[in-house]
């Protein structure tokens, strides 16, 4: 009895502290702490920098609702600047910076090294950069009188070409090279080298995002005996009798030898895009020293200017980040041939000839040390340069956050789940690279790791995106993000505005990025977007992520983890998951899961209802043994069993070992015809034919997993009727949903949620309001609830149990009234600095784009719409003013008292407490996109950036004479562009809702 009444207080106490929780979070939504608030890039160019503009920018992006910002200084679009990088004038400006970010509570992430990617530099000597290991021969016979020269071997080629090299690199490149092994052996006839060595070997690995790299390597070669292959014990090391100068003291047997020099060369990335003083080489990535020395020359030269980094002050310098893996891949170091062999277990010099594609022994024995290569390979850029990292921002006070993707030589997820802060990246839909598995592999780590806080590099864009986008065009791209996992968005780019504030829309980062500065018209009116990205961004870190599903990926590198496309719905560009949510998981992560209550469990909290195998041949001996571990207590996987290692070590007795646990854990070794259930343990395996007959990408189909949820009494997690999409997380005592309309067009439907803990609520992110939700309806484990969403509209719905009140039932009859129209004239007034006039009456409201006077068809910024009106009728309620159609953004004012900013549908106010029967007063500021005047300036005569030069104008800062009002330091128009809708089109209506 007392430990009854125990388990009861304990059960009492845990519900309260999460009634306390959600209550807490509930209070603080309409107004999160700083920490939940979105993020930018924030870029220098190249020495154009300077104290008034850091400051200035820093002091918008407070007042706007930017919280924390990754400090970048690039090469891209704009001429190099006064501040040379990392001089002292541009080091006490970085000082400057992060003393001004820590008075403003705004975080700073600073990426490793210079440009947005990699770790190096000027600093870095060719002996401590990015190595690989390449080979010449020759082919001798012992009547051969001359002597034997083995040529050095050239480096492979930059896979960015060698256009980027300075003279000082390119120097370096060419010149250095270290002797690591000869090798001869007796010639043999292979005519041509094994399939895609170059990239099995690690000499490239294209960008992922490219669209033309495989996301995985196939599973080795099952090939016997090759007549043609080189035999191993037949090879000879010659290293010790080669001369300096190339030239080999040795007397071939009998016979025709084949004869290679192996050295270490350079594999020629650097620093990219860096500023010009800071191009170089990139430090090597297996080696701590050479890493440590790097991060000394760079960060650590910073650190000891700001300071240590204090955990109590709320901004300034908080983690280091590495942005996504742009450097390609390497296949050697100086120690790399110990590495091997204590990793692997095996001396690889006998194998060095498959680095140039030849086949030794055999084509699977030549391809298994090619796997066992890229393995040895991620664990020393994991051990010694990620991990490393990690363990340097710790030292210093600082996390890390990593983008773990696109040219990355690793897997993936293994690179990123040695992140405190996985990051991922998104392009705007429409303006460049997809690179959306990225957001699925970032939230998946998180997920599984158990990490609060994922964000992505957001709207990332190029291809002329030219000022176009709007938080309204961007609203339902961001709420896709935010159903796939993302909770902090990191808008690419916000440009340093260097140039004077009458020259907008000022300094680009070429023509990349959506333009996220001070510099764009509706900045003084984004804070009521970026209040709603916090607000979202508040919640979806609450909790953790309920995902029913877990696909496990291949062991080996490189690796991308990409779902099977029947899991996804709504295209590959901003696809949904459908009604089972699901995560990736990397076989490092997979190791530290246990299994409670037949769900599969992580340290961080991620559980799992359902473990699904990849359809590949072969797997290591500990991971099937940690996968026969989970099954045995009482998990449920699906897949068919593997068939050998892919390794080379231990073999051949690793595949007798891999076959053996494979008959323990499947119960048989001939893979069944139809769909089998196989109890091992307190768990069960489901295998057969059709799970590897038609795989979907790696897996099996969605509908196969999804109905063997169903069987084990797993009921969708959100069924709606295909215009919604959702993400969940959960707590103790209370559910949240967060749900968003992907269609521009209003939805009026019943969603099912897998939730019965109380009534919901529903929580509105853009006002910060909330309100019961009555017409709902509970039945057996789930809950149906009345939506109603505008185009593109958004909504949490919140279950606590603590929500008690009744249902009214599913009433599904919702009308909207319109009560009245406010018709004009309008008195309009223009900012005449941009062209428009002072003041302009419209009989009508309709497009500027229409008007004969050209001040304000080509016009850009804001507008202030003056109207008087009575009220027609008085109305009992709520009433809201409908704005109608707007470009771009919206401030309304009724009465003298401000009712918000307008920027998404349904595009109206509340003005129930505001409006009066008779003389109300309303103003409306209308604020467009820049393009509208950039193509009307293009009419006049052009004076900006010719040859790289700023214009004499500008340098001498005399009054221009071109008549133009905008400058910029890209060109994205013509004067024959189309204009874009701009204004209040209407109409504006008084109307009355029931919902």
């Amino acid at each position: 009895m007392f430990r009854y009444l125990l388990s009861c207080l304990f059960s009492f106490c845990c519900l309260n502290a999460a009634n306390a929780q959600l209550k807490t979070v509930k209070a603080n939504f309409a107004h999160p702490a700083d920490q939940y608030k979105p993020g930018v890039y924030w870029y220098f160019m190249d020495g154009n920098m300077s104290a008034e503009t850091i400051t200035k920018d820093l002091e918008s992006m407070k007042k706007a609702g930017i919280g924390n910002l990754i400090f970048l200084e690039v090469n891209v679009g704009i001429r190099s600047g006064p501040v040379e990088f990392l001089s002292d004038k541009w080091t006490s400006l970085f000082v400057h910076a992060e003393k001004e970010a820590r008075r403003l509570g705004i975080e700073i992430t600073l990426g490793i090294g210079p440009g947005w990617t990699g770790s190096g530099g000027p600093w870095v000597k060719a002996s401590q950069s990015m190595q690989h290991l390449v080979s010449s021969q020759v082919t001798v016979t012992p009547g051969d009188k001359q002597k034997i020269v083995l040529q050095v071997p050239p480096p492979k080629k930059p896979f960015f070409g060698e256009g980027g090299l300075t003279p000082e690199v390119k120097k370096e490149w060419l010149k250095y090279y270290q002797d690591v092994a000869v090798l001869a052996f007796p010639a043999t006839e292979q005519d041509k080298p094994i399939k895609d060595y170059e990239e099995k070997a690690l000499y490239y690995r294209a960008p992922y995002s490219s669209g033309v790299v495989r996301p995985y390597m196939p599973s080795p070669a099952t090939d016997g005996a090759d007549k043609n292959a080189i035999t191993k014990n037949q090879i000879i090391d010659l290293t010790a009798k080669m001369q300096p100068d190339g030239t080999l003291n040795w007397s071939p047997p009998a016979g025709k030898w084949t004869v290679m020099r192996f050295v270490s060369r350079n594999n020629g990335a650097i620093t990219r895009p860096a500023p010009v003083p800071g191009l170089g080489l990139e430090a090597d990535k297996f080696d701590t020293v050479a890493l440590n020395y790097h991060l000394d020359k760079y960060v650590g030269n910073l650190l000891r200017k700001t300071g240590k980094t204090n955990k109590n002050i709320k901004g300034g310098l908080k983690r280091l980040h590495m942005d996504s893996w742009e450097m390609g891949a390497q296949n050697w170091t100086a120690l790399f041939r110990q590495e091997f062999i204590k990793r692997r277990g095996y001396d690889p010099l006998k194998y060095y000839p498959v680095y140039a594609g030849n086949i030794v022994g055999s084509l699977e024995e030549s391809e298994r040390f090619l796997w066992d290569l890229r393995q040895t390979s991620q664990e020393l850029i994991l051990d010694n340069h990620a991990r490393q990292v990690k363990a340097y921002a710790k030292r210093n006070n600082l996390s890390l956050s990593i983008e773990p993707y696109d040219m990355n030589p690793t897997a993936d997820l293994e690179l990123g789940s040695v992140a405190d802060v996985p990051m991922a990246e998104f392009w705007s839909k429409g303006f460049g690279f997809n690179a959306t598995y990225s957001v699925i592999e970032a939230t998946s780590i998180g997920h599984v790791n158990g990490k609060s806080l994922i964000p992505a590099e957001a709207f990332t864009a190029q291809d002329n995106e030219g000022w176009k986008q709007h938080p309204a065009s961007m609203k339902n791209q961001g709420d896709w993000a935010f159903a796939s996992g993302i909770n902090r968005f990191v808008y690419h780019t916000f440009q340093n505005q260097f140039l004077a504030d009458s020259l907008k829309p000022g300094a680009t980062m070429g023509p990349y990025g959506v333009h996220w500065d001070r510099s764009q018209t509706w900045w003084p009116m984004v804070t009521g977007y970026h209040n709603y990205v916090t607000r979202s961004q508040y919640v979806l870190q609450q909790g953790r992520t309920v995902d029913d599903m877990l696909y496990l990926t291949p062991e080996g590198s490189p690796l991308v983890f990409v779902p099977p496309s029947s899991a996804m719905v709504g295209g590959d560009t901003i696809g949904d998951r459908r009604g089972y949510n699901f995560d990736g998981c990397a076989p490092g992560q997979l190791m530290k899961a246990t299994v409670k209550d037949h769900q599969l469990v992580f340290p961080g909290g991620a559980s799992y209802s359902l473990l699904v195998l990849p359809v590949y041949e072969s797997m290591t001996p500990q991971l099937l043994a940690k996968i026969g571990e989970l099954v045995k207590q009482g998990a449920t996987v699906v897949g068919n069993p593997p068939l050998r290692s892919p390794s080379l070590v231990g073999y051949p007795a690793c595949d007798n070992r891999v076959v053996a646990l494979s008959k323990m854990i499947w119960g048989a070794a001939v893979v069944p015809g139809n769909i089998t259930h196989h109890k091992y343990g307190e768990g069960v395996v489901i295998w057969g034919k059709p799970i590897s007959d038609n795989p979907d990408k790696l897996y099996p189909h969605y509908n196969l997993t999804a109905d063997i949820l169903k069987l084990k009494g797993v009921i969708d997690d959100f069924i709606a009727n295909g215009d919604l999409r959702y993400t969940h997380r959960t707590g103790a005592g209370w559910d949240i949903y967060f749900v968003s309309n992907k269609t521009d067009k209003s939805v009026n439907t019943v969603a099912q949620f897998r939730s019965v803990k109380g009534s919901p609520e529903l929580w509105d992110a853009v006002t910060g309001k909330t309100k019961k939700i009555t017409r709902f309806k509970k039945n057996n484990g789930s809950t149906s609830v009345l939506i109603q969403l505008d185009a593109y509209e958004s909504a949490f719905i919140v279950f606590a149990k603590e929500n008690t009140w009744p249902s009214n039932g599913i009433n599904t009859e919702i009308y909207a009234k319109t009560l009245q129209t406010i018709v004009g004239p309008w008195e309009v007034n223009f900012d005449p600095k941009w062209g428009g006039p002072a003041s302009a009456t419209f009989d009508e409201l309709s497009d500027w784009t229409r008007s004969k006077n050209e001040g304000i068809k080509y016009y850009s910024g804001k507008a202030v719409y003056h109207k008087k009106f009575d009220l027609a009728e008085a109305s009992a309620g709520t009433l809201y003013l409908d704005l109608g159609n707007v470009k771009n953004m919206a401030r309304v004012t009724l009465n003298g008292k401000d009712l918000g900013i307008v920027w998404t549908a349904p595009w109206h106010v509340d003005i129930s407490g505001a409006v009066q029967a008779k003389n109300n007063d309303l103003k409306i500021e209308i604020i467009n996109l820049w393009p509208n005047r950039l193509i009307g300036d293009e009419k006049k005569p052009y004076d900006g950036i010719v040859d790289d030069k700023w214009p004499e104008w500008l340098l001498k800062g005399k009054p221009r004479t071109s008549g133009r009002y905008t400058f910029t330091t890209t060109t994205q128009y013509n004067a024959n562009s189309p204009l874009l809708p701009s204004g209040l089109i209407g109409p504006v209506t008084i109307r009355k809702s029931n919902y």
